[in-house]
This record gives structure tokens, sequence and C-alpha cells, in this order.
């Protein structure tokens, strides 16, 4: 049974949430079951790195592509002015947990939880 291992990025400074994708993507390649949870102030970026030709852009388009991004957080985006996009993008939306993503579900579900 592959390591199941859902990462959650809260931080929105790019050269902290690239390397959430980074290690996305090393899991993934690495046949861990992994699925990525934006958060927090990192919401913003869905709309800043939907552009191959921007720093960061190819790595933020192969996680998507590749389906590993898990959910957006509905309550957060809407703050970071991120919503629009993340719904243009057609990224999953998680609220329920008072708007905000609940984690225990991941636990429940046997992921192990890391935050960024």
């Amino acid at each position: 049974m592959a390591k199941k291992v859902v990462l959650v990025a809260f931080n929105g400074e790019p050269m902290c949430f690239v390397h959430v994708l980074l290690n996305a993507l090393d899991m993934e390649e690495k046949g861990y079951e992994v699925k990525l949870v934006i958060e927090g102030s990192a919401t913003r970026l869905v709309n800043e790195l939907n552009d191959e030709a921007k720093p960061f852009g190819k790595l933020y388009m192969d996680v998507r592509r590749k389906g590993i991004i898990d959910c957006v957080c509905q309550a957060c985006a809407a703050k970071m002015e991120a919503l629009d996009g993340a719904k243009a993008q057609g990224l999953p939306l998680c609220s329920e947990m008072k708007g905000h993503p609940a984690l225990a579900k991941y636990m429940e579900q046997g992921y192990e939880v890391i935050t960024f």
C-alpha cells in the first residue's frame, strides 16, 4: 500500500510555496498517494502562478495537471481575492469546517498531514 500524505500549504510566500510543489511532485513520482490542500495566504498564489511563463508557474501547472490539488480553502480564497480564479481553474473548494477544509477528514482516511 502506498504511503498517503496530504501537504497543506498555508504560507503565501512564493519561495515557500515552491517547496510544497516540489515535494508534491517528488512524492507522486515515488509512488506516494499525495494530495495538496491550499490554505491561508497561499490561496492567492492560484491566480499568480496560473501561467507557465511566470516564475514557478510551470511547477504549479504540473501539480494542477496531475490532479494533486485536492482542494482550495473557500474562505481564505475569498479573503485573498482568489475565489474566482480557483473556480475558473476548476479547482475543488473545501468549506466543511466553518468555511475551511477539515484536516481531520484526511487523518480519518489514513493520511499523514504535513503543513508548510
